[in-house]
């Protein structure tokens, strides 16, 4: 998908700020777009790493799956969600599932919610 030198600039500030949600850790969309300002749809289109291994961001360097709703729940699109599971579960993250069939994640022990991206702190103390 061609974009703009705009959007690829969104892009890539969404892709790094998700790179900086630790390893266990997961925090919401609502939350990472607080912290830039702005989310939108990238992490939707966030490629592959199967499909291209060699993008400078893909499904292997962001870690797209410490991303959920703002309830904590997974959000269901295309299947993508046993996925989500299977991926935070190799973290040892525990994903609950609902009598609706929904798959949570307790913020209370896995949540994320820092004040500031841990870049923003380091770039003000140079």
């Amino acid at each position: 998908m061609p974009r703009s030198e705009e959007a690829a600039a969104w892009f890539s500030a969404v892709y790094k700020a998700v790179q900086e949600v630790p390893h266990g850790k997961v925090t919401s969309y609502g939350h990472i777009a607080t912290l830039l300002g702005y989310l939108g749809i990238c992490l939707k289109h966030l490629p592959r790493a199967e499909d291209q291994p060699d993008a400078r961001y893909n499904s292997d360097t962001v870690p797209w799956q410490r991303v959920v709703n703002a309830k904590g729940v997974i959000s269901p699109r295309d299947g993508g969600t046993a996925r989500q599971e299977a991926a935070l579960n190799q973290e040892n993250v525990e994903v609950e599932h609902g009598s609706l069939g929904e798959r949570s994640i307790d913020f209370a022990a896995y949540g994320w919610f820092p004040r500031r991206l841990p870049s923003d702190d380091a770039e003000d103390s140079d």
